[in-house]
């Protein structure tokens, strides 16, 4: 995780993941459309999951091996009104997969700072958006489904949608 910057529009000061927007290059090759990552969405999967790889390259430096797998387990929605809106999608990958040193965050861009692997029972103590802690609450829930040597990509992702009014929390898949 890192910390966003203090004059930041959006979520200013607070721990993030890294992640971003779709760009035009991470539509070069996608070819497929399906599964509950695309569900809504104006992007093809593959598009969705190029992002992924390359905002983490970019913001941590970190890279992932060319077979890595990401597992999609989260989805949110930022409610109306505020300054910024994002619809996330929420991915996991085994560290092991990391290309070089998982300590060596010198090839980073400036978007985050403070660059550094959380424990899940000490994120609380950073200053974290709500929507956040869920997620982390998700990730939790999933590592004794998965094992110490396995992730698995579940059956269904919870959805945290703020796209009207009114939230609501549903399923995705399944």
């Amino acid at each position: 995780m890192g910390m966003r910057g203090a004059k930041a529009a959006f979520m200013a000061s607070k721990y993030v993941f890294p992640g971003g927007a779709v760009d035009p290059e991470d539509f070069a090759r996608a070819s497929t459309n399906s599964g509950p990552l695309a569900i809504d969405s104006d992007c093809p999967a593959d598009a969705i999951l190029t992002c992924a790889r390359r905002e983490l390259a970019e913001e941590t430096g970190l890279k992932l091996s060319s077979n890595s797998r990401l597992h999609f387990f989260f989805r949110a929605v930022t409610p109306p009104g505020r300054p910024r809106r994002f619809d996330a999608r929420f991915l996991l990958a085994d560290a092991r997969d990391l290309t070089a040193d998982p300590d060596d965050f010198s090839a980073a861009c400036d978007e985050l700072s403070h660059l550094h692997w959380v424990r899940l029972d000490e994120a609380p103590r950073l200053d974290l958006p709500f929507i956040t802690e869920v997620v982390l609450a998700q990730v939790a829930s999933l590592i004794p489904m998965a094992g110490a040597d396995a992730l698995v990509q579940p059956s269904s992702v919870p959805f945290f949608d703020n796209r009207d009014a009114e939230p609501r929390f549903t399923w995705i898949g399944g």
